[in-house]
Protein backbone atom coordinates (compact mmCIF):
# COMPACT_ATOMS: atom_id res chain seq x y z
CA UNK A 1 0.00 0.00 0.00
CA UNK A 2 3.01 2.57 0.81
CA UNK A 3 4.15 1.99 -2.65
CA UNK A 4 1.15 2.73 -4.24
CA UNK A 5 0.61 5.92 -2.45
CA UNK A 6 4.52 6.48 -2.98
CA UNK A 7 3.85 6.16 -7.03
CA UNK A 8 0.71 8.38 -6.74
CA UNK A 9 2.44 10.86 -5.16
CA UNK A 10 5.78 10.98 -7.14
CA UNK A 11 3.17 11.10 -10.77
CA UNK A 12 1.11 14.09 -9.18
CA UNK A 13 4.71 15.59 -8.46
CA UNK A 14 5.62 14.79 -12.05
CA UNK A 15 2.36 16.08 -13.34
CA UNK A 16 2.53 19.02 -11.81
CA UNK A 17 6.16 19.52 -13.21
CA UNK A 18 5.29 18.65 -16.64
CA UNK A 19 2.74 21.39 -16.59
CA UNK A 20 4.69 23.85 -15.13
CA UNK A 21 6.89 23.65 -17.81
CA UNK A 22 4.61 24.09 -20.31
CA UNK A 23 3.34 27.15 -19.75
CA UNK A 24 0.40 28.63 -22.68
CA UNK A 25 2.21 31.71 -24.47
CA UNK A 26 0.19 34.79 -23.84
CA UNK A 27 -1.33 35.98 -27.14
CA UNK A 28 0.74 38.66 -29.30
CA UNK A 29 -1.54 41.57 -30.75
CA UNK A 30 -0.51 40.09 -34.00
CA UNK A 31 -2.04 36.53 -33.33
CA UNK A 32 -5.17 38.33 -31.93
CA UNK A 33 -5.47 40.23 -35.20
CA UNK A 34 -4.86 36.90 -37.27
CA UNK A 35 -7.19 35.38 -35.31
CA UNK A 36 -10.15 38.15 -35.59
CA UNK A 37 -8.96 38.52 -39.32
CA UNK A 38 -9.58 34.45 -39.55
CA UNK A 39 -12.93 34.87 -37.82
CA UNK A 40 -13.84 37.16 -39.90
CA UNK A 41 -13.19 35.60 -42.75
CA UNK A 42 -14.87 32.30 -41.82
CA UNK A 43 -18.26 34.51 -41.10
CA UNK A 44 -18.08 35.47 -44.65
CA UNK A 45 -17.12 32.35 -46.38
CA UNK A 46 -19.72 30.55 -44.47
CA UNK A 47 -22.27 33.20 -45.13
CA UNK A 48 -21.70 32.80 -49.17
CA UNK A 49 -22.05 29.44 -48.46
CA UNK A 50 -24.98 29.79 -47.54
CA UNK A 51 -26.27 31.77 -49.96
CA UNK A 52 -25.25 29.34 -52.46
CA UNK A 53 -26.89 26.70 -51.08
CA UNK A 54 -30.03 28.77 -50.95
CA UNK A 55 -29.69 29.71 -54.71
CA UNK A 56 -28.83 25.89 -55.59
CA UNK A 57 -32.33 25.11 -53.52
CA UNK A 58 -34.39 27.91 -54.98
CA UNK A 59 -32.80 26.47 -58.97
CA UNK A 60 -33.69 22.92 -57.98
CA UNK A 61 -37.49 24.13 -56.99
CA UNK A 62 -37.73 26.38 -59.49
CA UNK A 63 -36.73 23.52 -62.37
CA UNK A 64 -39.23 21.16 -60.70
CA UNK A 65 -41.96 23.02 -60.87
CA UNK A 66 -41.23 23.86 -64.60
CA UNK A 67 -41.16 20.21 -65.02
CA UNK A 68 -44.73 19.77 -63.20
CA UNK A 69 -46.50 22.20 -65.93
CA UNK A 70 -44.84 21.05 -68.67
CA UNK A 71 -45.89 17.44 -67.71
CA UNK A 72 -49.36 18.54 -66.91
CA UNK A 73 -49.45 20.57 -70.54
CA UNK A 74 -47.87 17.47 -72.27
CA UNK A 75 -50.39 15.23 -70.38
CA UNK A 76 -53.21 17.75 -71.37
CA UNK A 77 -52.02 18.17 -75.09
CA UNK A 78 -52.33 13.89 -75.20
CA UNK A 79 -56.06 13.75 -73.79
CA UNK A 80 -57.03 16.82 -76.15
CA UNK A 81 -55.66 15.33 -79.57
CA UNK A 82 -56.88 11.99 -77.93
CA UNK A 83 -60.60 13.11 -77.53
CA UNK A 84 -60.19 14.92 -81.09
CA UNK A 85 -59.31 11.49 -82.63
CA UNK A 86 -62.08 9.60 -81.03
CA UNK A 87 -64.69 12.88 -82.05
CA UNK A 88 -63.81 11.74 -85.56
CA UNK A 89 -64.69 7.87 -85.29
CA UNK A 90 -68.60 9.04 -84.21
CA UNK A 91 -70.08 10.07 -87.06
CA UNK A 92 -68.25 7.53 -89.60
CA UNK A 93 -70.37 4.54 -91.15
CA UNK A 94 -70.70 1.19 -89.18
CA UNK A 95 -68.86 -0.05 -92.49
CA UNK A 96 -65.76 2.34 -91.87
CA UNK A 97 -65.99 2.26 -88.10
CA UNK A 98 -62.78 -0.33 -87.81
CA UNK A 99 -60.57 1.73 -89.77
CA UNK A 100 -61.78 5.15 -88.27
CA UNK A 101 -60.95 3.06 -84.65
CA UNK A 102 -57.47 1.77 -85.72
CA UNK A 103 -56.51 5.45 -87.17
CA UNK A 104 -57.49 6.90 -83.77
CA UNK A 105 -55.96 3.62 -81.87
CA UNK A 106 -52.51 5.40 -84.19
CA UNK A 107 -53.09 8.82 -82.62
CA UNK A 108 -53.66 7.71 -79.51
CA UNK A 109 -50.50 5.73 -79.44
CA UNK A 110 -48.92 9.15 -80.94
CA UNK A 111 -50.02 11.34 -78.61
CA UNK A 112 -49.02 9.25 -75.53
CA UNK A 113 -45.41 8.77 -77.53
CA UNK A 114 -45.59 12.30 -77.86
CA UNK A 115 -46.34 13.51 -74.11
CA UNK A 116 -43.76 10.88 -72.58
CA UNK A 117 -40.96 12.40 -74.66
CA UNK A 118 -41.56 15.90 -73.19
CA UNK A 119 -41.67 14.14 -69.82
CA UNK A 120 -38.89 12.48 -70.32
CA UNK A 121 -37.35 15.97 -71.54
CA UNK A 122 -38.53 17.40 -68.52
CA UNK A 123 -37.41 15.28 -65.97
CA UNK A 124 -33.71 15.34 -67.44
CA UNK A 125 -34.01 18.70 -66.73
CA UNK A 126 -34.74 18.54 -63.37
CA UNK A 127 -31.96 16.03 -63.04
CA UNK A 128 -29.08 18.23 -64.66
CA UNK A 129 -30.33 21.22 -62.77
CA UNK A 130 -30.18 18.88 -59.52
CA UNK A 131 -26.50 17.87 -60.51
CA UNK A 132 -25.04 21.08 -60.88
CA UNK A 133 -26.99 22.49 -57.52
CA UNK A 134 -25.07 19.26 -55.46
CA UNK A 135 -22.10 20.47 -57.50
CA UNK A 136 -21.95 23.89 -56.34
CA UNK A 137 -23.13 23.23 -52.96
CA UNK A 138 -20.22 21.16 -52.77
CA UNK A 139 -17.63 23.85 -54.11
CA UNK A 140 -18.78 26.60 -51.72
CA UNK A 141 -18.28 23.64 -48.74
CA UNK A 142 -14.56 23.46 -50.04
CA UNK A 143 -13.88 26.95 -50.85
CA UNK A 144 -15.68 27.49 -47.11
CA UNK A 145 -13.20 24.49 -45.36
CA UNK A 146 -10.19 26.46 -47.70
CA UNK A 147 -10.39 29.70 -45.87
CA UNK A 148 -11.11 28.11 -42.63
CA UNK A 149 -7.79 26.32 -43.22
CA UNK A 150 -5.97 29.02 -44.43
CA UNK A 151 -6.45 31.49 -41.47
CA UNK A 152 -5.86 28.63 -39.04
CA UNK A 153 -2.52 28.56 -40.82
CA UNK A 154 -2.54 32.60 -40.60
CA UNK A 155 -2.98 32.09 -37.12
CA UNK A 156 -0.22 29.22 -36.45
CA UNK A 157 2.06 31.47 -38.72
CA UNK A 158 1.32 34.69 -36.61
CA UNK A 159 1.98 32.57 -33.31
CA UNK A 160 5.42 32.05 -34.74
CA UNK A 161 6.48 35.19 -34.85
Amino acid sequence: MNKLIAALISSLFAMFAFAAGHTATPATPATLKAEAKADKADVKATAAEVKTDAKADASVSKATSKAKVKNAKARSKAATAKAKARDKTVDVKPEDQIGANAKADKADAKADAKADKAVVDANATVQKVKVDAAADKMKAKTDTAAVKASGAADVKASTAK
